[in-house]
Parts: C-alpha cells; sequence; structure tokens
C-alpha cells in the first residue's frame, strides 16, 4: 500500500513502524503534524491509500479521514479513550493494558476498531512501557489491521464494544491528579504517580521550596526517622526524599520556569547541595559489573541513554577496572531502554559555554570508545537491549562483537543534529564492518534501523529474543559459549593482530584527532546549525518542516 505516516514527532514508535512497514514492502512517507493544511497538502501530494496517526495530540482534519482512510495508534485497550491512557493505566495500577488501532471519526478515540494487542504492565516508568510493550503492540496491531483491510474485513463497531470489559473515558491529567501526598501516599502510590508522568510532563512539586517537576524515580530503602516528605540527601546528581514507608530517589527535575528544561536534580536544583553527601542506594546505582563463570558484564544505565562529561568519565574507569580482570569476556550491558544516545545535550545546553561542554563531552565519550577499542586482551560484546542513536550506535560498534534485540531502533547518523560529523571513532570502526561507500551511503541517508536489519547490513553480529528478559538469557549463554571455546585463545591473538596491522597502517589517534577537529569546527566554528539544533532539540521546539529524506512526497514534487 501506499502509506502515509502523521504524527507529532519522528518518536520511537513511528521510527518502529516505519522500519516495519517499509520491511513489508509499502511505499511510505512520512508528514509532521505541524498544521491542518500541511496535513492536506500531504494527503494530495503522497495520494495514500491508508494515513497511520502513530503519535498525534490533536484531531486529523474531519475533510482528511472522510476523503481517505485514517487510523488511530491508541494505547489504550479497546474502548479506552483519552489523550493520556497509559497514565490512567499506571496510576490505576492495570495489570494488562493494550492498543488499539482505530478508525478516525468525529468522536475522540471512539472509531470503529480494526485490531488491537494485550500486553502485561511491567512495574516501569510510562516512556520505557510505550518504547517496549506498547511498541511491540502497536506493530503487531497495525500489520493486522493493514491486513484485515487488504483482506476486505470489516472493523469492530465501537458501539459493539462491552464498555465494562473494554474501558471508559479518561480525561487529560492535570497536575492535580499527579500530585503526591507526601503525608499519606505510600512509597508504591508516588513511585505510579511519578511513573506515569515520566519522561513528560513530570510531577508538579518543590526541591527544598524551589517549585520543580519530578522525574527518573527509583525506590530506596527507609531512612529511620526520616519526616516523610523531607529531602533527606545526594547521591551525585540524585537526591534522596523520605515517603510515609520508605524512600523515593528523584534522578532528574525540571525547574518550574519559563523556558526551562530537564536535566539531573542536583543540576537542575543547586539549591540542593546544601543536602549532605552520601553513597548511592545499589538500586540506583548507574554502572555495575558482575562476574558470572570467566565472563564480566559491565552495565551503565542512564537516563534516556545520555552521557554526559562526567558519567563519561566514570565508565571509563569501570573500563579499566574491567580490564584488569582476570576474565576473557567482556559484555557491556549498557540500559534497557537505551544501550546509548552519545552525549548528553540538556547538560551541554545547561552548561556556561555550551562549546566547552560540548567537546569536554566528545572528547569523554571518545576515551571510552578508544578503552574498547584498544581492550586486546578480552573479547568485548555490545549486548543492545534497548535503542541506541547518534553517538552511542556507534560506540556499540567499539565492541568486537554486537548483539542486540531484533526490534530495537537504532539511528547510526549525527547530521540531524546540525550536521555534525560525529566521532566515538566511527571512522575506523563502521568502514572496517560495511566499508567505505557503504559507510557514507549510511551517514547521509539518515534513516533508522532496526536490530534485525542492522545484523543484516554488517553492523552487528547477531539478532535474537523475544523480549529484553529473553535477550538478556541468551547473551550469557552465548557469552560463557565464548568465554569457554577452545579457539578462544587464538581468536584473541587474531585480534591483536588485527588491532596491530590496523595501527600501523592508520594510528587510532589519527582517527580520533581528524574526528575531533571536524567536531570542533561544529562547536566552535562560524557554521552554528549544531547549537541551534540542540538548542531547539532541548527546548522542545515545535516543529517548521518535515525533514525531506522523510517527507518523500515533497522530494518527488520537488524532483518534477
Amino acid at each position: 500500500m501506499r502509506i502515509l505516516l502523521l504524527a507529532h514527532s519522528f518518536n520511537s514508535l513511528t521510527q518502529r513502524l516505519w522500519c516495519e512497514l517499509a520491511e513489508r514492502g509499502h511505499a511510505l512517507s512520512l508528514e509532521l503534524d505541524i498544521s491542518d493544511e500541511v496535513t492536506r497538502e500531504a494527503v494530495a501530494l503522497h495520494a495514500p491509500d491508508l494515513v497511520i496517526a502513530s503519535f498525534l495530540k490533536r484531531a486529523i482534519p474531519s475533510d482528511v479521514w472522510r476523503r481517505v482512510p485514517c487510523l488511530i495508534v491508541h494505547p489504550g485497550i479497546p474502548g479506552d479513550r483519552g489523550p493520556a491512557a497509559l497514565d490512567w493505566a499506571i496510576l490505576e495500577g492495570q495489570g494488562r493494558w493494550g492498543v488499539s488501532v482505530l478508525q478516525a471519526d468525529a468522536e475522540f478515540d471512539a472509531g470503529d476498531v480494526w485490531a488491537s494487542a494485550a500486553f502485561s504492565m511491567r512495574p516501569a516508568a510510562k516512556a520505557s512501557l510505550y518504547r517496549d510493550e506498547v511498541a511491540d503492540a502497536a506493530v503487531f496491531a497495525v500489520i493486522e489491521a493493514i491486513e484485515r483491510r487488504a483482506a476486505g474485513a470489516a472493523p469492530t463497531p465501537h458501539r459493539a464494544l462491552d464498555p465494562a470489559r473494554a474501558g471508559r473515558w479518561h480525561p487529560p491529567l492535570t497536575q492535580r491528579d499527579r500530585r503526591i501526598d507526601w503525608h499519606a501516599d505510600s512509597t508504591a502510590v508516588a513511585l505510579a504517580k511519578l511513573r506515569a508522568a515520566d519522561s513528560s510532563p513530570g510531577v508538579l512539586d518543590e526541591i527544598l521550596g524551589v517549585p520543580c517537576y519530578l522525574f527518573d524515580a527509583r525506590p530506596a530503602p527507609a531512612i529511620a526517622g526520616a519526616a516523610p516528605g523531607a529531602w533527606l540527601s545526594r547521591h551525585r546528581c540524585a537526591l534522596l526524599r523520605a515517603t510515609v514507608d520508605g524512600a523515593l530517589v528523584i534522578g532528574h527535575a525540571r525547574r518550574a520556569a519559563a523556558e526551562t528544561f530537564k536535566l539531573p536534580a542536583l543540576a537542575a536544583c543547586p539549591e540542593a547541595a546544601v543536602l549532605p553527601a552520601s553513597p548511592a542506594p545499589a538500586s540506583i546505582e548507574e554502572i555495575g559489573y558482575l562476574e558470572a563463570g570467566g565472563v564480566g558484564f559491565l552495565s551503565f544505565d542512564f537516563y534516556n541513554g545520555a552521557m554526559s562529561t562526567e558519567q563519561c568519565e566514570r565508565l571509563a574507569t569501570a573500563l579499566d577496572a574491567a580490564a584488569g580482570r582476570p576474565t576473557r569476556v567482556l559484555v557491556l550491558c549498557g540500559g534497557r531502554d537505551f544501550w546509548s544516545n552519545g552525549v548528553h545535550l540538556n547538560v551541554i545546553e545547561a552548561a556556561a559555554s555550551a562549546a566547552d561542554e560540548s567537546w569536554r563531552n566528545i572528547q569523554a565519550i571518545d576515551a571510552v570508545a578508544e578503552r574498547i577499542v584498544r581492550m586486546e586482551g578480552k573479547v568485548t560484546v555490545a549486548a543492545l537491549r534497548g535503542n541506541a542513536g547518534a553517538g552511542g550506535a556507534f560506540l556499540a560498534l567499539a565492541a568486537d562483537q554486537v548483539w542486540m534485540r531484533p526490534g530495537i531502533v537504532l539511528n547510526f547518523h549525527y547530521r540531524n543534529m546540525g550536521n555534525l560529523y560525529g566521532s566515538e571513532l566511527w571512522t575506523y570502526t563502521l568502514p572496517r564492518r560495511i566499508g567505505d561507500a557503504a559507510a557514507r551511503r549510511m551517514i547521509d541517508a539518515r534513516q533508522p534501523l532496526l536490530g534485525r536489519q542492522a545484523v543484516a547490513a554488517g553492523l552487528g553480529d547477531a539478532a535474537f529474543g523475544r523480549d529484553a528478559g529473553d535477550f538478556e538469557g541468551e547473551v550469557g549463554e552465548r557469552a560463557q559459549a565464548l568465554a569457554t571455546s577452545h579457539t578462544l585463545a587464538a581468536d584473541l591473538d587474531a585480534k591483536r593482530a588485527r588491532r596491530a596491522a590496523d595501527e600501523l597502517s592508520k594510528p587510532l589517534a589519527r582517527y580520533r584527532a581528524e574526528e575531533l577537529e571536524r567536531m570542533r569546527r561544529s562547536f566552535y566554528g562560524f557554521d552554528t546549525s549544531y547549537h541551534v539544533a540542540r538548542h531547539r532539540f532541548v527546548h522542545k521546539a515545535p516543529h517548521s518542516w518535515t525533514p525531506r529524506h522523510l517527507a518523500r512526497h515533497r522530494l518527488l514534487r520537488a524532483a518534477g
């Protein structure tokens, strides 16, 4: 079919659908939901058989859905209606939830149901559920809806749904609905409210009297004698707050003032520096290491996959420690939601000099990449449970082997951030996998890839696992097999020989210096594209146009 994807932004779900539908041979184009007139123009140019609205914040114009079949992806079970379906499901403690694909009509979320898919509600933040369970269910339901339409089937009328089983209208959530009563709400209730608001809009509260939106909450052990609601201590940039029956760690916050954005909690509210510093509870430690059967597993779970200068420096230290261990295989686990998304644009934006912090951050993440490449005494494995993008995607290529879940979304390019050239030693690691010509084509195309597509393109070595738990189990088995392989010693000798030959041909330091010189121009040069793009990204500026590599209907018009 000719399909037009319509979305508020090219978010993770829309990217996943883009990849899945293109893989099935559909002729795709995308338009961002900028205005009704832009939507009408996109429909006229692409002449789609079907419009799929994967992520909208407002209604499709009636003259569009009356003329072209429009399917709405709703993150709720059949019959559920309203703009905050997943938020309400978390707040209400739903054990199972789902995704419905509805036909657009005059009544909000009340169109006939073409398909649906259910899933178990994992105890996690809204954004984490959205990227994983919701995305999987949405892909299944959208494909089923397309197949049913192609087969001439009819949808289930909304009025035929059983209201008792199907759900109900949920109004928009207000900050009053989300408010935490620290003197009455249990840790579980407070955590549910924070998870239902993560990563947007956050829960409006305060930090030592400063109005802030709170994000990134995790439970922590109770502190004896702590008054409910009291801010107790700080752990690096995270803050500990007492509840009536325990405590919560708040990792990120945004000051409730105009033109502010999300930052690590202490950076967002430096007034909290008066709190005593104490070691982080194990439950919130970002970097962890364990060994099992001769394999080292190094995890680094950074919020939204962003890696600040300080986080990169701590990861480099952890890599040095892991390198000194008597293991022969090191698995780099990343985080569950994101393996890595590269440098921390929000921290950079907040710095006194964004150019200077960009320069420090890129050098710090390059140091991580170089340590991985130069770790010659171990087989290194990048195990991607979650999505990866930009510098984070290329950081994975520094490892000897790259394993990933089949349905994760990867973006092996930098250009969307103000035509950045990129670093993380990509000019060494990418061509050695797929060659110079293919590397340049991929960088220029700026297209997302699914994990299984990345492996097929030579960017990974294996894609497996039905879900995150299944993937983690198989990673352990495969890593143990590597560690006990009778060819391991020979494999490590061959790795050292390849690295020595590569170094003789062109030293790694030269790759790094050349990349950094290009990055320096973006940070300090006359072209401010990177700084403009970063500012718009961090401040969530509304889109004014759809990138032409996605709006293919507009490319065809320009060519004509």
